[in-house]
């Protein structure tokens, strides 16, 4: 994990003058990719700290609080993936509606410029700041010249079918189950970070225990059965079956909660906080006519998964680090 700082006016000196990318960057996906690994690359030519300027919360959540926002990646999660990319800090600026208040001007002056000192900003094509948006890609070039800082734009990013990778399809096909569509467009498989908590332990008298998790309320996930791979606090990852749904054969009123069954490891894992990385969508949840039917599908769930899991190979070297940094190569 990379040191977060809450505000540029408290980063080191060792880290200021450094390549800044800039965006919310909800996701870290195959676009924002494309504006990350551009800011690496200058910072490692130009040897200068790679950093990251994110805004927390998200913006959306401050304009719209009455619209529940899904994040892909919260927080934490984020800083993380930014530093498997490899950037050496993550300013998490915070954003309330006086700072939406600054002009294009006050932003430059007071961030890019007094805080950051940066020697680059690196940005979307369509990446706008200040009070109504006001500074654009235009504004920020001429501001760069001004000021004395470069900057660098990057296209759109777009799939195999020429469609522009965004944060909003991914939260779609994550809600229709389409997982593999999901992580094709991430660059590496969806994953979800929570404390694992008690249950009803049904699973344990079933012969199938739980690590259970409790997910926001707007989590975007289709309910149903996914082939996962669950990594401990300590490093530790192990393969697994997973549940995400209201257990409709036992329990059709509960919350929505996910249930890992870990097919290697019987530890009790209350109050650990893991991480479940989504690798395959199996089925959607059904409701079972009784506890045999029920325990006989959770076998073959489980004999699906994994075959699955056994052939799963990284679709990229950001996946092999998130996802398999128990496998070498």
């Amino acid at each position: 994990m990379p040191p977060r700082f809450d505000s540029p006016d408290t980063l080191p000196d060792t880290l200021r003058g450094g390549v800044v990318a800039i965006g919310n960057f909800d996701g870290v996906h195959r676009g924002h990719q494309a504006v990350l690994n551009a800011a690496l690359r200058f910072a490692d030519r130009e040897k200068r700290p790679a950093l990251v300027l994110t805004f927390e919360p998200h913006p959306r959540q401050v304009f719209r609080p009455d619209i529940p926002l899904f994040r892909i990646t919260p927080a934490t999660m984020k800083a993380g993936i930014l530093g498997a990319l490899g950037f050496d800090a993550v300013i998490e600026m915070g954003f309330t509606l006086d700072f939406a208040k600054l002009t294009a001007d006050e932003f430059v002056g007071s961030v890019i410029v007094g805080g950051l000192a940066a020697s680059r900003v690196v940005t979307g094509f369509d990446f706008h700041f200040g009070r109504h948006r006001q500074g654009g890609p235009a504004y920020l070039m001429e501001a760069g010249k001004n000021s004395g800082f470069e900057v660098t734009l990057v296209d759109a990013f777009r799939d195999a079918d020429a469609e522009v990778v965004s944060s909003t399809r991914i939260r779609e096909e994550l809600l229709d189950g389409d997982i593999a569509g999901a992580n094709q467009l991430l660059g590496y498989r969806y994953r979800i970070t929570a404390e694992v908590i008690r249950g009803k332990q049904l699973g344990r008298t079933l012969g199938y225990p739980t690590a259970n998790m409790a997910l926001p309320e707007n989590a975007a996930l289709r309910h149903g059965i996914y082939a996962v791979r669950f990594h401990r606090a300590d490093g530790s990852v192990h393969d697994g079956v997973a549940s995400f749904g209201r257990r409709p054969t036992v329990d059709e009123d509960g919350v929505a909660l996910l249930e890992t069954h870990l097919f290697d490891c019987s530890d009790d894992l209350y109050g650990e906080t893991c991480t479940v990385s989504f690798c395959e969508f199996l089925r959607g949840e059904e409701k079972f006519q009784n506890l045999d039917a029920l325990t006989a599908q959770m076998k073959r769930d489980e004999a699906a998964s994994r075959a699955i899991l056994s052939a799963l190979r990284p679709i990229s070297e950001l996946d092999r680090k998130l996802t398999f940094p128990d496998r070498a190569g």
